[in-house]
């Protein structure tokens, strides 16, 4: 490891490597053979699975869960408590070739608060993942997705809803783990009732 967790709060598997500079928060776990670079910012108690990669310029909040084999590359960002299913896949560039230089064209992608991505799904650069939305495994999303939207296929459309706790709403738009109610806003949005 380049650098050392000691004192700081986080914990690193000794194979992992962490380059100087990343700042990790508080309670946050690093697993086998994960690269963290440099650049990174990360915050407390999240857990990095193992074969991990984050690039430079990724922010990842509070709370966060990567699973196993997924690399987060630069201009991606993760709000708190979101969760990245084993191998699901980030991408940077619209157009890759590689002969072609194109960091200069690295599209932002901003997945926000709550949202689940789930095994083996893509999010293809430049798009935005709205708060506790649920995409399915596989899926690939190309485009923006509305807060709570339940998305599958590829590529991936909305096919429901899905509650705060992660329970697929039915037609009466109530979670029936926590009893809370939504509704549907125009034509493709939800709101929880207050």
């Amino acid at each position: 490891m380049s650098g050392t967790p000691t004192g700081q709060g986080w914990t690193a598997h000794q194979t992992a490597i962490v380059d100087e500079g990343a700042r990790i928060g508080a309670g946050t776990r690093i697993w086998h053979w994960t690269h963290v670079c440099g650049g990174a910012v990360i915050g407390a108690d999240c857990s990095l699975g193992q074969n991990v990669f984050i690039g430079n310029a990724v922010r990842i909040g509070n709370t966060v869960k990567i699973q196993n084999n997924v690399s987060v590359y630069d201009n991606v960002t993760l709000e708190d408590g979101v969760f990245c299913g084993p191998s699901c896949v980030f991408t940077n560039v619209h157009n890759p070739r590689s002969e072609v230089p194109r960091k200069n064209e690295y599209r932002d992608t901003l997945v926000r608060r709550g949202a689940t991505l789930g095994a083996n799904c893509t999010i293809v650069c430049g798009v935005a993942v709205g708060e506790y939305a649920f995409i399915g495994a596989g899926a690939v999303v190309t485009r923006d997705v509305p807060a709570f939207a339940l998305m599958t296929g590829v590529p991936a459309r909305r096919i429901g809803w899905m509650s705060h706790t992660g329970e697929r709403l039915g037609p009466d738009l109530v979670c029936p783990a926590s009893g809370r109610r939504y509704r549907e806003v125009g034509e493709d949005q939800l709101e929880e009732v207050v």
